[in-house]
């Protein structure tokens, strides 16, 4: 359910940022315009960040010594790639 509820998240992140760009590149959008997409994508922001911090408290991390040269950083399982 969490995996379905950051997806549709993402998503509408995405559109948000397309809508985005439609209403900046209009040189005839007006204030009260431009102040509902900055709450949008504030909450967008807020939820994709979330999403962002759900993710990475699932990741496991390995030891970095165990790391061939100890500097490579966590190794991501493959599932976090998609």
């Amino acid at each position: 359910m969490a995996d379905n509820t950051e997806e549709a998240q993402l998503e509408m992140a995405g559109e948000l940022m397309e809508h985005a760009v439609e209403v900046l590149s209009d040189g005839e959008t007006g204030p009260n315009e431009l102040r509902l997409l900055a709450v949008d994508m504030t909450e967008a922001l807020r939820d994709v960040r979330r999403v962002a911090t759900s993710r990475g408290h699932r990741l496991s991390l390995t030891d970095p010594s165990a790391c061939e040269g100890g500097d490579e950083g966590p190794q991501l399982p493959a599932a976090a790639f998609g």
